[in-house]
């Protein structure tokens, strides 16, 4: 039987679903008081992050998030907003993975990232309410917690042999490729020991991340002394959903979080990409005292439609595109 590929991936049902979804989201904001923004989709800057790939479009780049000119809009009138934004990132395809995308992305100024975590389940127990799902209270584990667990070693002594050893316990294959990136590492270790574990009844919280997986956070003295990132990931299952953060708003912080994500992409062979001089202007400007959240709609849909691929939600895919 030959493939339609000119019919949409997702029933009339989801899609009705899915702008169930965006208007409860509309709702909840109203109700906070969040102000809905809408910023531009291409910029003269990429992302830095050697992990994720913009699409080139000319003299400019596809945003991979609105992150960006939303902490600019932060800087100039310092009041909550948020967006539902289309996002583009290159290379992304599979179950949970596509490279057009829905994501939700949201700031609260004078919230940390903990008191963030708390908006984002009220948030998700409205949603789930609202689908007919039983809402039970998000659980939450400490990241460096939990591979010091599975490794029986010290946090601050765990290296990539420690990480490569547990796989070997438990004949799991290890990809040489890793190398001496601990924390690629580490990530490997939580998905396959400690993410795959996570519970699909609820929510479950990751906190605590090692300073040198800090991204755009801010970072303090954890337990043990050691500095830990204060972000959050939020997974349903083992599939996440939202990534937030107690904003950085030191500009040289962040200009060398740039620079060194800049050397990570030489060191592996990837294009050096420009960065945003206008954020990081705009930083020096002062960002308030704020945390951000983006949370992927598209796999969101996924989780409270029952769906087995993120085709099934989209209306078109990249692949019928």
């Amino acid at each position: 039987m030959t493939t339609k590929t000119w019919h949409p991936g997702a029933s009339i049902d989801v899609l009705r679903q899915s702008a169930m979804l965006r208007r409860c989201i509309h709702k909840f904001m109203d109700e906070q008081n969040v102000l809905e923004v809408i910023t531009p989709v291409l910029s003269a800057a990429a992302t830095t992050d050697p992990n994720i790939h913009s699409f080139r479009v000319g003299d400019y780049y596809l945003h991979t998030s609105p992150e960006f000119p939303m902490k600019r809009l932060l800087a100039a009138y310092k009041t909550d907003i948020y967006q539902i934004a289309t996002v583009f990132r290159d290379g992304e395809a599979g179950r949970f993975h596509n490279a057009e995308f829905s994501l939700l992305e949201w700031y609260r100024v004078g919230f940390n990232h903990e008191s963030l975590m708390d908006d984002v389940s009220e948030l998700l127990e409205e949603v789930v309410t609202l689908f007919g799902m039983n809402c039970q209270r998000p659980k939450t584990i400490q990241y460096t917690d939990a591979v010091m667990q599975v490794c029986g070693v010290p946090f601050a002594e765990i290296d990539v042999t420690d990480i490569e050893r547990v796989f070997s316990q438990h004949s799991r294959s290890y990809p040489n490729a890793i190398g001496n990136d601990l924390d690629a590492a580490m990530d490997l270790l939580m998905d396959e020991f400690v993410v795959s574990g996570f519970s699909d009844e609820h929510a479950t919280f990751v906190v605590g991340y090692p300073a040198s997986q800090a991204a755009l956070a801010r970072i303090v003295t954890g337990k043990n002394n050691v500095p830990v990132a204060e972000r959050f990931e939020m997974y349903w299952g083992s599939v996440e959903l939202a990534n937030g953060f107690h904003e950085l708003s030191d500009a040289a912080e962040q200009r060398a979080r740039f620079e060194h994500d800049q050397h990570l992409r030489a060191q592996r062979g990837q294009l050096a990409v420009p960065m945003d001089e206008q954020l990081l202007e705009a930083l020096s400007f002062g960002l308030p005292d704020c945390a951000g959240v983006a949370l992927g709609l598209d796999r969101l849909m996924l989780i409270l439609c029952g769906a087995n691929h993120i085709d099934n939600v989209l209306a078109f895919s990249s692949s019928r595109a």
